[in-house]
């Protein structure tokens, strides 16, 4: 269902920031919230340094072992814990390069409405914007893609042009629903084959488009990297009024009395349940996971940055 509002076509209201759309000045400008101080790293198991890098060799100091992946060095492979494990472990090294922030968006048409200050996809472009510019600060190179079988990723860049470039891709795919969405499964499936060990991955998602996703996805992800979910939701999907409603579902208008206590369960089944779910689940799978209203600054939640991973139950 949605609402009767239809983001518009023309590429001057796609710059306007007027919450219908995302405009790319109001992106630029959200540089500002996140500051220019570069925050101390986190490794995965929470000790402050350097974030873990895939780079390995000579003269670099040994961050930890973990187990075996397809594509890593055999040349480093930890024969002591092996031996004593029976499964084949590899050493992680610390050292100074960039990291990999890689922004995933989900582009689920249920994103594209709002009641509260902006549409939740304008929220989910803010809200990536703020993980590009604090990649940038943080000295990483960007990336960012969505659930596309066609579109290739925004190529990872270090710097204001990464952001950039990540920035411009966020104004297009939330100006209106794409056509060719294939879901946020695809799009982490497409996410696993860029990250690298110690990478940093964020999550615009929609919290029913989760519901897609095998919950096995999560625990794997974070085993490696940092992973922050974001759940974009609206007042409305909260917390609706009891009075009857229009909404628009395809052609036809329809009418929901959510006066009714079976139309109230239903919407609260439809809208609230996913989102109590999955902040019950994902921390208990490795993951930081924050509910993003439409209505509540875009950088709120710029703290779950360099927390300490949740532990895996």
């Amino acid at each position: 269902m949605a609402n009767d509002s239809h983001p518009p076509n023309s590429d001057s209201r796609a710059q306007s920031g007027d919450g219908i759309v995302p405009g790319l000045a109001e992106l630029v400008a959200l540089r500002a919230a996140v500051g220019g101080r570069r925050n101390a790293r986190l490794g995965r198991h929470g000790v402050s340094g350097h974030a873990l890098s895939p780079l390995r060799g000579r003269g670099m100091e040994y961050a930890e072992s973990r187990e075996y992946s397809n594509g890593d060095d055999a040349r480093h492979i930890d024969w002591r814990l092996t031996a004593r494990t029976g499964r084949a472990h590899t050493k992680l090294f610390q050292a100074e390069r960039e990291r990999l922030s890689l922004i995933v968006a989900d582009t689920s048409p249920s994103l594209y409405f709002g009641t509260r200050v902006r549409f939740k996809s304008v929220q989910a472009a803010r809200a990536g914007a703020i993980a590009a510019w604090a990649a940038a600060r943080d000295g990483d190179r960007i990336a960012a893609l969505r659930g596309s079988v066609r579109e290739a990723p925004v190529a990872p860049a270090s710097g204001p042009r990464g952001a950039l470039r990540v920035l411009d891709a966020l104004v297009r795919w939330y100006a209106r629903p794409p056509e060719d969405d294939a879901g946020l499964a695809v799009a982490l499936d497409h996410a696993e084959r860029l990250l690298r060990p110690g990478s940093r991955l964020v999550v615009l998602a929609d919290p029913r488009s989760l519901e897609r996703v095998p919950e096995r996805r999560w625990p794997a992800l974070a085993q490696h990297h940092e992973v922050i979910v974001l759940l974009l939701t609206d007042p409305l999907e909260r917390a609706p009024p009891a009075a009857a409603l229009p909404f628009r579902s395809g052609e036809r208008r329809i009418e929901l009395d959510l006066g009714v206590p079976a139309q109230r369960q239903r919407w609260a089944q439809e809208f609230v349940a996913p989102v109590a779910a999955a902040l019950e689940k994902l921390p208990s799978r490795g993951v930081r996971a924050q509910a993003l209203s439409t209505e509540a600054p875009s950088e709120s939640w710029l703290p779950l940055l360099g927390r300490a991973r949740p532990l895996v139950a």
